[in-house]
């Protein structure tokens, strides 16, 4: 008997923080199939990077929208948000020839055109 393949749908997590303002980054969008994929479009148009990484995602995805990221995930988020301000600032240094922190926004995923990555599976 033939196995029966199960299709499986995208699935995708927004973060979003503001370091002077928030403890902790929080979930702003979530969501498997065509939301996903506009998720991930949104974060594509703004330059936003993404993050593949299935065994995060489903940890976040079991965060509510608007809530902040459990203290058991901060490593991992702490993790993706130095990558991002990296990225900022090579990008910041080849622009400008300047060096120098990142602004207070650090946003992950999906903001009001702030940098946000998003995660994937």
């Amino acid at each position: 008997m033939a196995k029966k393949r199960r299709s499986v749908l995208p699935r995708a997590v927004a973060l979003t923080y503001d370091r002077e303002s928030e403890r902790a980054p929080h979930v702003s969008a979530r969501g498997q199939g065509l939301l996903a994929k506009k998720i991930m479009e949104v974060a594509e148009n703004r330059d936003i990077p993404i993050r593949h990484d299935p065994d995060l995602l489903e940890l976040l995805d079991a965060v509510e929208v608007m809530d902040e990221i459990p203290s058991e995930l901060y490593d991992a988020v702490a993790e993706i948000l130095a990558f991002i301000y990296r990225l900022n600032d090579n990008a910041r240094e080849k622009e400008t020839g300047e060096t120098g922190d990142t602004d207070a926004q650090g946003n992950i995923h999906g903001g009001d055109g702030d940098d946000t990555p998003a995660n994937q599976a």
